[in-house]
């Protein structure tokens, strides 16, 4: 076998924090050790909060110094000693011979730069390249990542894109410079399952050809199942078991591991009662305007969604799915009324299509909404005790703070975390814990109407299985409304009653779930469901 690209051994990770004057240290990751070799796909495993993330930022000393630091622990790369490394030796390491893809792309991609930019700047660092010269690398990188119309992106800023372009746009900036390790934490986390299989794709196809060594980190183990040579499972950041892919999957040893290679979300019992519709849309349309030359003038519109209609009932699920950019998301804003859109919106019968922003806050404490990038939508300055009772504040709800306090740590237990940690700050959780964060802002409200925007694609099975489960309790209990938001068919298939296929802002399949799961009609729906459940 080959010279080791990277060896990780006996890595231990440690975090200090202040509580009451006193310094209190956590241990995360525990002597975990692995190599990676040319050419190897190497993943981690494991529940949320396991520790695998500290894992692979350590490598690129990533994590917040000197509040974290390594008790133990070496990583050498090339000979390269990187843990206590100076930053000049970090700088040409990073995004250069070993790239990262981090797993919240929103938050990693600079807000005031356009996409140009900011994979131009990697490029000019590392290989001094500029002006047209960088301009067409970008837009092949475009290309080979599944960006269409590239050109036409590049002056784009992250806010503009979907979910799953800003993916892409990460893996993008990641290859630029063609490492020799890159380190991929969910990087088809927010991509659908075409997409996901055509970067899979990439991925492998760059590997074969330039000997990539990749470090997987994914909660999605059928994926892992397809690509990784080696698995690494991490429980409470301790390695329980390793072994190839091949040999962990059909036989894993660990009580662990068998839970979850085992954790597959069930489909739920449909609900019974019928009811009269909660909401309807009708005929809506959200375009948004090309605006070009110094006048500004309108040139084109990027029609996200076309004359979508749509229909909810108390106690019921519409699923909505799609590739990333097919509007998926830009409809469940227009429902909210957070973006323009012409049509019809009712409300209980009642039109809330042209209600002033006064009016509309009261009609938005029954429709409440779990964004899909759960760091992007909290607070970084709050802790998330403030960031869950926003909304009771926001609507004079409660004004008595013990009162507050106790539906906060109500709402935290039905989400399953621990009520304890409630004056903590968002990135002190893991990604999974935070989109539960997410989830208990939204329910404090008692909202009649929920719309979750990819709720589940940050966590991994065990824990999606969990959470959909609560999802179906409260659904039940209150008789909850939900639009259902995934690039994950398998797990709308579990929860959805009613589907809403999307192309390219066009609804080109609707109906009950089972019927178009069992016997998809239009050709793109077929498609969508092969790659999924081959």
């Amino acid at each position: 076998m080959s010279k080791p690209l990277l060896t990780v051994r006996d890595l231990a990770v440690s975090f200090r924090r202040t509580e009451n004057k006193q310094t209190i240290v956590s241990d995360i990751v525990k002597g975990v050790g692995f190599e990676i070799h040319p050419g190897e796909t190497v993943a981690l495993v494991g529940e949320s909060g396991s520790g695998k993330s500290l894992s692979a930022l350590s490598i690129l000393q990533l994590l917040p110094y000197p509040q974290a630091f390594h008790p133990s622990g070496s990583i050498v790369y090339r000979d390269v000693e990187l843990v206590g490394a100076n930053s000049d030796t970090l700088q040409r390491i990073r995004g250069n011979d070993i790239s990262m893809i981090f797993q919240e792309p929103m938050t990693a991609l600079n807000p005031l730069h356009t996409i140009e930019k900011q994979i131009g700047e990697s490029l000019t660092l590392h290989q001094g390249l500029s002006g047209s010269k960088a301009t067409s690398s970008i837009i092949t990188l475009l290309e080979r990542v599944g960006i269409r119309n590239p050109e036409a992106r590049l002056g784009a800023y992250p806010h503009q894109l979907s979910g799953g372009q800003r993916q892409r746009i990460m893996i993008a900036m990641a290859l630029a410079n063609k490492p020799e390790i890159l380190l991929a934490d969910e990087p088809t986390t927010a991509l659908d399952v075409t997409v996901q299989a055509r970067i899979l794709d990439l991925l492998k196809t760059l590997q074969h050809e330039e000997s990539l060594g990749i470090l997987l980190i994914s909660h999605d183990l059928s994926m892992i199942r397809k690509v990784a040579d080696r698995v690494i499972v991490l429980q409470n950041g301790v390695m329980v078991e390793t072994g190839t892919g091949k040999q962990l999957f059909l036989s894993p040893q660990h009580p662990y591991t068998k839970t979850l290679i085992s954790a597959e979300p069930s489909e739920r019992d449909p609900p019974q009662n019928q009811f009269a519709a909660i909401f309807n849309a009708k005929n809506l349309k959200v375009w948004f305007p090309v605006k070009r030359g110094v006048l500004r003038k309108t040139v084109d519109h990027i029609r996200a969604v076309n004359d979508a209609s749509v229909t909810l009932y108390p106690g019921h699920t519409l699923g909505v799915v799609g590739e990333s950019g097919s509007g998926k998301t830009t409809l469940a804003l227009a429902l909210l009324r957070l973006v323009h859109s012409q049509g019809e919106i009712l409300l209980k019968g009642k039109s809330i299509t042209k209600l002033d922003k006064a009016s509309m806050k009261a009609i938005r404490r029954q429709i409440q909404i779990v964004f899909q990038d759960p760091f992007g939508s909290l607070s970084p300055r709050m802790p998330i005790s403030d960031i869950i009772s926003e909304g009771l504040d926001a609507h004079d709800l409660v004004t008595d703070r013990e009162e507050r306090d106790a539906r906060v740590v109500e709402i935290l237990e039905q989400v399953e975390i621990d009520p304890k940690v409630r004056f903590r700050y968002p990135h002190e959780f893991s990604g999974g814990q935070r989109q539960r964060i997410a989830i208990a802002r939204a329910l404090i409200l008692e909202p009649e109407i929920l719309i979750l925007d990819e709720p589940t694609s940050a966590l991994d099975r065990t824990v999606q299985v969990q959470i959909l489960d609560l999802l179906n309790r409260i659904q039940r209990k209150n008789n909850l409304a939900y639009v259902f938001i995934s690039h994950d068919l398998s797990v709308v298939k579990s929860i959805a009653d009613h589907l809403m296929v999307m192309q390219n802002g066009d609804v080109v399949e609707a109906g009950d779930a089972k019927k178009v799961f069992d016997s998809p009609q239009h050709p793109y729906t077929q498609t969508l469901l092969a790659a999924a459940f081959s």
